[in-house]
């Protein structure tokens, strides 16, 4: 796993949303910066903890001209009811073949409980309008992720 620092251009990107429209990491950084989290699996105790913070905490990230997008190998089904039945208030995208997340260098091995596996690695990236990484989040829990970016955000200011 090679996973990208501060610095470094992002890689670009298109994947299909829960309503299987594709977003384009080029668009979205017309808005703004772009906080990508990438997230093991949808509707599982950490990750509905750290996606339910990132939407209590919406505003608060907008005010800093920021865009939320929440990535998982997770198919774009899964990812709507996972918005439904949270009311997420942000941007959910499938990489179902894991390839973006690759990418990142957020792919690979994980253990758990004694097992081995690939899988995705908790981790954020902030990203600059220019598209380059600005900071990686890659130590937090997953209740303190929002916390986390804002005081980034705060500092950075």
């Amino acid at each position: 796993m090679n996973t990208l620092k501060a610095g470094d251009k992002a890689p670009q990107f298109t994947l299909n949303d829960a309503n299987e429209q594709q977003v384009a990491l080029s668009e979205l950084l017309k808005q703004g910066k772009v906080l990508v989290y990438f997230y093991p699996k949808a509707m599982t105790p950490g990750c509905t903890v750290q996606a339910q913070q990132l939407r209590d905490h919406q505003q608060e990230l907008e005010k800093h001209n920021v865009v939320t997008v929440g990535i998982s190998p997770d198919a774009p089904k899964r990812l709507a009811k996972f918005t439904e039945r949270d009311e997420l208030n942000f941007t959910l995208l499938s990489d179902e073949d894991h390839a973006v997340a690759e990418g990142f260098g957020v792919w690979g091995l994980k253990k758990f409980m004694g097992r081995e596996y690939d899988g995705i690695h908790r981790m954020s990236f902030l990203i600059n309008q220019d598209g380059t990484i600005a900071k990686v989040f890659d130590k937090f829990k997953t209740k303190d992720h929002h916390q986390v970016v804002l005081d980034e955000l705060a500092s950075a200011q």
